[in-house]
């Protein structure tokens, strides 16, 4: 690697150096592309945005860092990728595939990959590398800031502009573009409006017509990051159930995302979500729709249940997204030392107030229009 490369890619090279020889490991191949952005400082190897591997591998050996990568895509991936980091590459034909170059590199090596290449006889460390990028550093967190802000714009931006007789997939293709023209990609994008509301907990767009109530979903990620947010629009007085509901469930997002704090067990956070339905009288609601988890290079790393191993970390992510009938709450949340931060908050949206042990907090509320 370069010397002057920068200073967080030479700190993840070295630590996962230092995870390697704790693993009585000789390379680590990184194949996927939150794997690749999360050592790289944020670049990028994806072409086709469903897959979850790149299109340029990295190897990590004791004393060198290789990219791995065909000519069509190696001018790109070295001049705007890797430029200033100093790995090597090793360039194949696009029909040939970079498995054989590969096979060469690893052979006679103690190998372990975050996915199979054919070929490499490579041990899978399943989400032992993931955990290492569980804690952000300061860079991650500005880059994480900046992108939860913007994903939140782009989500309320387009509650406020769009208007009854849309269909779903019109309001799905607005808050796309918002998203796209801020550089973002789109993991999850959901639309229900109406009916569709109540009747799933988990719906994606169709063509069905805005009446009066619409729900948007939106996990953006940018630079391998990914913020999470939910935001909800009606048009005219909320019935009275939902007059209810947006209370009681701003109560138990209040409770989870307080209780997720350093040294906190992950399963407590859960378990204190599932005591807070109790309250609010849904005590078996939380089942109907996962709960969330720890974010950051993935929408979830893990969705959390009662038997989640794992402690909260301080500079872990967090979104959490409880729902009630006709109603879900979701932000993406970094772990400070003195309390957490809301990085998917524009402080622009209409927000419920609550208070707890003397303290304000501001949870989205449903904006009427």
């Amino acid at each position: 690697m370069k010397t002057d490369a920068p200073a967080e890619v030479k700190e993840r090279v070295e630590g996962l150096r230092r995870w390697m020889e704790d693993k009585e490991l000789e390379g680590v191949l990184l194949r996927k592309r939150r794997s690749f952005a999360w050592l790289t400082g944020g670049r990028s190897n994806h072409i086709v945005q469903s897959e979850e591997n790149g299109v340029a591998d990295v190897l990590v050996l004791k004393d060198r860092v290789i990219c791995f990568t065909t000519e069509m895509e190696a001018t790109r991936i070295a001049e705007e990728e890797l430029a200033d980091l100093g790995f090597e590459m090793v360039v194949s034909r696009w029909s040939e595939g970079t498995e054989h170059r590969l096979a060469q590199a690893c052979r006679g090596k103690r190998v372990g990959s975050d996915a199979p290449a054919e070929g490499v006889d490579s041990i899978p460390f399943g989400p032992g590398l993931a955990r290492l990028a569980y804690v952000l550093g300061p860079s991650e967190r500005a880059r994480y800031r900046e992108l939860g802000r913007e994903a939140a714009r782009a989500l309320e931006e387009t509650c406020m502009e769009i208007r009854p007789g849309m269909t779903e997939h019109e309001i799905a293709g607005l808050l796309a573009g918002k998203a796209v023209s801020r550089g973002m990609r789109i993991p999850v994008l959901l639309v229900a409006t109406d009916e569709r509301i109540h009747r799933y907990r988990h719906p994606i767009p169709t063509g069905k017509r805005l009446e009066r109530y619409a729900m948007l979903v939106l996990c953006a990620e940018r630079a391998g990051l990914v913020a999470n947010a939910t935001r909800f629009v009606h048009f005219g007085p909320l019935p009275p159930d939902l007059l209810e509901n947006r209370l009681k469930l701003a109560e138990i997002d209040l409770a989870m995302n307080r209780a997720t704090r350093p040294g906190v067990p992950i399963r407590e956070v859960f378990l204190t979500g599932i005591r807070a339905y109790k309250r609010a009288g849904f005590p078996d609601d939380w089942r109907y729709l996962h709960q969330g988890g720890p974010t950051g290079y993935a929408s979830r790393e893990f969705l959390a249940d009662p038997e989640s191993e794992g402690v909260v970390q301080l500079n872990q992510a967090f979104a959490w997204n409880p729902s009630l009938p006709g109603i879900k709450s979701e932000d993406t949340i970094l772990v400070r030392r003195d309390e957490n931060e809301f990085l998917t908050h524009t402080g622009e949206w209409v927000y419920i107030k609550l208070t707890a042990d003397g303290q304000l907090y501001r949870r989205p509320d449903i904006l009427v229009r």
